[in-house]
């Protein structure tokens, strides 16, 4: 499904990221945790067609990446909803560019809506809204393009650990249902065990990938009551204190 092979990047004469290679199944998600600043996003933009890499390829599908598509969609930090669009009009952006018609792009919105759980909100604009509900928005608006792969990059940072969890929880459903795969990025090394079927562990700059585990937990709503989560957190946690 999506490959990446030898991706290196340097910005400034510094070297960001150093032969990074994976691949991710079409029924799979990965999360890629590593320290502050050591190019996790930059992969994200290299993997979306927002950059392109020094060296290196990403395919999707066969597809080598070397330009954005409606086939991959990305969730940021900061939401990255338009203020002065109303909460519909936000979700249907990608539905109306690709040039899906007024009547359809409107019934599939508020359908993802519904699915993320923030209904009957569809003249608000993101303003009125709290961050839990800003990133249902975004998840939503990412969602509804039915894309082939989702990029998103600690899109709970921000958020209370309550709203953190729930909304977890609420992409684990989705992706139940859609199977879309995703790369997730994140500093929560629990988020990862929650979130990942498999977990690739990232050294500092210049970034390479130093582990990659295996999640056989991944899926289970009451993972971290588990002693296999327990388990691989403390995996992780010893793989990460030499790099953080």
């Amino acid at each position: 499904m999506l490959t990446a092979e030898n991706l290196s990047k340097s910005y400034g004469g510094e070297a960001v990221l150093d032969n990074v290679s994976f691949s991710l199944g079409a029924d799979e998600t990965l999360a890629i945790v590593g320290p502050s600043g050591c190019g996790k996003t930059t992969l994200l933009y290299l993997l979306s067609g927002l950059a392109q890499a020094d060296s290196g390829a990403a395919f999707l599908g066969g597809r080598r990446i070397d330009r954005t598509s409606f086939d991959i969609s990305i969730i940021l930090q900061d939401y990255g909803l338009l203020p002065w669009r109303t909460v519909i009009e936000n979700v249907a952006l990608g539905l109306k560019i690709q040039g899906v018609g007024a009547k359809e792009r409107t019934e599939r919105a508020r359908e993802q809506l519904v699915e993320l759980g923030i209904a009957g909100r569809d003249a608000e604009f993101p303003a009125n809204l709290s961050g839990g509900e800003q990133q249902r928005v975004a998840i939503a608006r990412a969602f509804v393009s039915r894309p082939r792969l989702m990029l998103l990059d600690e899109p709970f940072s921000s958020l209370d650990a309550l709203t953190r969890e729930r909304l977890q929880r609420t992409l684990l459903d989705v992706w139940k249902k859609r199977k879309v795969p995703f790369v997730l990025v994140t500093h929560s090394l629990d988020e990862a065990v929650v979130l990942g079927k498999r977990i690739m562990v990232m050294s500092s700059r210049p970034a390479r990938p130093v582990a990659v585990f295996d999640n056989p937990g991944f899926g289970d709503e009451s993972i971290r009551d588990t002693e296999g989560c327990f388990k691989l957190l403390k995996e992780l946690r010893h793989t990460v204190e030499d790099l953080w």
